[in-house]
């Protein structure tokens, strides 16, 4: 109950996507600031064991005394041994518990983002899904915990301005020497580590697309014009990163270098100090160790600003990902029970981003529930658009489309495409088993409903004569399987668990006269009662539908009964 205020005020500030998890891992850092704080100072008691030893032991040649101090010191070590250890410990879980929440949130939002507000290319996405290992080396690094240390620098200095007086100056002139630089490069990395960024997403975007279409670039001879690309991105990307890295070794190199000039002023002043015996030589030797505590944490500061400069932009790229606008209704979503199948769209209209033309335009048809619909046209009349529209897989600019009398913006999406079974063109398969592809895990398909749906696609007929069958491993894509053996499995996907609405678009494409003929002998019986969206040019995929609409450029040019438009479009072929 005491989380909720703290997560409450989050989502109101930046990235709450990212600080609500830190918030609810609050717990572990805190167990991390106490372990540093501890670290801290035991590190003290090896300068206090140095000048106890040069001071009191060595004069007074008191070994027994020194044996009581090493036990002392043995001790000390172990703790520290052990605390930094679980300080390394609580990173990790804290980093791995944000690194998982983030992800979660992050790939459900990509699976929920409208496809019409997209950012990128394929490639582009995955460059930025790949971003959340910046946010988890971040979170889980030790240098984090630099921030931690930076308080116990005033402390440090306190306990060498009373063991040596002005033996802190040196220390304490090189602080601001590191501050400086550290703010001074800081611009430069941010810049750089967006353009570091751009490249490393420009690189991964020719990957994907080269990896993902490799068969279609060997047959189109495109490697050498895919390959000109790849290089153009390494070398911009090289270079970059090496401006990146560069810079970021400035503020660690003056941190370093700040340590050497800090130590050798103690030294040098440390002797006329011995000389005028204003302070003993175990002073000396316990400010010279003290020094380098002073010192360390402000370079590993300077290291932390490097990280924090790509750990931001890659926060500013996700974050831009999550303020991409989601699928369904900005409040409660509907979810329907059932669904009888009646569709209707009223005025609709749809221009794909950058198109320089409407897909639809002024679009209205009315599906009553268990009407079979054909739809026709030529390329680009905007046939699988409207199908697209009907799935919710994109928005109307205007009018609106309603199933069941309700518009489809208000359902949830998950939900209603659970009542619409579509095979699309693509015939996209995911990787893993053909029974995975199938039953896409939903518990309502079990092993008889699946070989049902594989028996009425075509699916059995190929995939019952090999030995591992159904649990054959595919590739992505369902590389490996021909153009029909693809399709086959798409049309069981969504014949399974008997949708109310089916939406095919060109279902037989890929498939020979006689396996066509099968199929659609084999569908005839199914598809009785239930709604169907039917988009083809196969003529003989139309005994399927009793109703007809043509579609051309965007607007109905045609709508009847089947019979009646196909002697229509017969009569104007002829003439």
């Amino acid at each position: 109950m005491t989380d909720q205020p703290l997560i409450a005020a989050a989502r109101q500030r930046f990235a709450p996507w990212l600080i609500e998890p830190m918030l609810r891992n609050r717990g572990t850092y805190i167990k991390v600031a106490a372990a540093a704080a501890m670290i801290n100072l035991f590190a003290m008691v090896s300068s206090l064991f140095t000048m106890t030893v040069y001071d009191r032991v060595i004069p007074n040649d008191a070994s027994s005394s020194l044996v009581g101090l090493s036990i002392g010191l043995a001790i000390v070590v172990i703790f520290d041994f052990v605390l930094r250890l679980l300080r390394v410990y609580f990173v990790d879980i804290a980093g791995a518990n944000i690194d998982y929440e983030v992800g979660d949130t992050l790939f459900a939002k990509l699976l929920s983002m409208r496809l019409d507000r997209r950012p990128g290319s394929t490639g582009t996405l995955t460059g930025l899904m790949r971003e959340l290992e910046t946010l988890r080396d971040f979170f889980a690094s030790a240098t984090l915990t630099a921030i931690i240390d930076v308080p116990f620098v005033i402390i440090t200095l306190a306990v060498m301005a009373m063991l040596g007086g002005i033996l802190v100056l040196p220390p304490l002139a090189m602080i601001p020497v590191v501050v400086v630089a550290g703010l001074i490069t800081n611009p430069a990395l941010d810049r750089l580590s967006a353009a570091s960024l751009g490249d490393g997403l420009r690189k991964q975007s020719v990957l994907v697309e080269t990896v993902g279409s490799l068969e279609t670039v060997k047959a189109i001879g495109a490697g050498g014009m895919l390959g000109a690309r790849w290089r153009s991105a390494l070398k911009s990307h090289a270079q970059s990163s090496l401006s990146q890295r560069l810079t970021a070794s400035i503020a660690m190199t003056v941190a370093n270098s700040a340590n050497i000039i800090a130590y050798c002023g103690i030294i040098i002043l440390g002797v006329g100090l011995i000389r005028d015996n204003s302070i003993t030589t175990g002073a000396l030797l316990a400010c010279s160790i003290l020094c380098g505590r002073a010192i360390a944490p402000l370079a590993q500061i300077a290291n932390l600003l490097a990280r924090l400069s790509a750990t931001r932009i890659a926060c500013r790229q996700i974050n831009t990902l999550m303020d991409t606008p989601s699928e369904g209704p900005a409040g409660e979503p509907l979810q329907p029970a059932q669904l009888l199948g009646a569709i209707e769209l009223r005025n609709v209209a749809f221009r794909y981003p950058r198109a320089a033309e409407k897909a639809l335009d002024q679009i209205s048809l009315s599906i009553a529930p268990g009407e079979r619909v054909g739809f026709l046209g030529r390329v680009g009349s905007g046939k699988s658009t409207l199908a697209r529209l009907i799935l919710g897989l994109y928005e109307p600019q205007e009018g609106v489309v309603m199933i069941d009398g309700t518009d489809v913006r208000q359902f949830d999406p998950g939900r209603l495409r659970r009542f619409i079974g579509a095979a699309m063109q693509d015939n996209v398969l995911i990787a893993g088993s053909v029974r995975d592809n199938i039953c896409l895990d939903r518990t309502d398909i079990d092993h008889d409903e699946m070989i049902r749906v594989a028996s009425l696609s075509g699916t059995h007929g190929f995939m019952g004569k090999i030995v591992n069958g159904y649990d054959l491993k595919l590739t992505d894509r369902g590389e490996g399987l021909s153009g029909g053996q693809r399709q086959s499995i798409s049309l069981a996907r969504a014949l399974a668990g008997r949708p109310p609405i089916l939406v095919f678009d060109e279902p037989s494409s890929a498939m020979d006269i006689q396996t066509e003929t099968d199929l659609i002998d084999r569908l005839q019986p199914e598809v009785e009662g239930r709604t169907i969206l039917l988009i083809t040019h196969r003529p003989s995929l139309l005994r399927l539908v009793d109703r007809i609409v043509v579609m051309e450029q965007g607007r109905i040019a045609a709508d009847g009964p089947r019979d009646i438009i196909l002697q229509r479009l017969t009569r104007g072929k002829a003439a």
